[in-house]
């Protein structure tokens, strides 16, 4: 059976933790930021735990990441 394959897209912007949680980097913050609090954009720097209604569409994507309803 050939290798599966990952989607490299996917890859960039989705990581799983050591606990197998899926993490991804928020958005909001390419441009217009003089407009935005400074305070803000420290929280939008911080990474957030993806939907859980997500997780199958990113297993399918990245196959070698941990089991997500597949």
């Amino acid at each position: 059976m050939p290798k599966m394959k990952t989607h490299k897209g996917a890859a960039k912007r989705f990581r799983f933790t050591g606990t197998g949680k899926i993490v991804q980097s928020q958005g909001r913050k390419g441009h217009f930021r003089r407009r935005k609090a400074g305070r803000l954009l420290q929280q939008l720097d911080k990474l957030k735990e993806t939907h859980t209604g997500n997780h199958r569409m990113v297993g399918v994507a990245l196959p070698y990441g941990p089991k997500h309803g597949r």
